[in-house]
């Protein structure tokens, strides 16, 4: 299920691998609508790294709601699951040849805040970061020169009436003219 408003989007869905890159095109597409797209690439990440932490550990089940909010210059992206677990925040970062740990450490990264809370309305969670929202920079629009010219009417077409009797059965042809080399 998707809803949208004009400054609010909620989809619904099961947090697969393949839905994932489904979820960055709907953030990047509603952004772009909404003439953010100095945002993208750091609200699709964003959005990515978590919930990909809801693939990966989120219980009973992967379903989840991403909901991204615009208000007041401020956008939220939020994932709303329902596992009680809250994730936890490394106290050292992860090491070089490790594959995993470092989501929230990405989001606290690439965002002005971020954190969690526990759902009001039932089990689970919902971890958010928001982002200072300024509007794309709009092309400033430059002069177009029009140059009047008059509109040549189109040549018109003379019928002359001829007798057939004045005219002469062989028509002289020219000789060619020489052709030298060059």
């Amino acid at each position: 299920m998707i809803s949208h408003s004009r400054r609010h989007c909620v989809v619904e869905l099961q947090a697969l691998p393949s839905r994932i890159g489904q979820i960055r095109r709907i953030v990047s597409a509603q952004l772009r609508h909404w003439q953010l797209d100095p945002l993208i690439d750091r609200a699709a990440l964003g959005v990515t790294e978590l919930l990909s932490n809801v693939h990966r550990h989120a219980q009973p089940d992967k379903t989840c709601v991403v909901e991204i909010e615009l208000r007041l210059g401020r956008l939220t992206v939020s994932v709303i699951d329902s596992d009680p677990r809250l994730p936890v925040l490394r106290g050292a970062p992860a090491g070089p040849l490790e594959t995993s740990g470092r989501g929230l450490a990405l989001v606290e990264a690439l965002s002005e805040a971020w954190g969690v809370r526990e759902r009001p309305d039932g089990p689970g969670k919902v971890v958010w970061f928001s982002l200072t929202a300024a509007p794309a920079p709009v092309a400033p629009t430059l002069p177009v020169s029009i140059v009047a010219r008059p509109a040549r009417e189109p040549a018109r077409t003379v019928v002359v009436a001829v007798d057939p009797a004045t005219v002469p059965a062989v028509l002289p042809v020219p000789a060619p003219a020489a052709v030298r080399p060059g």
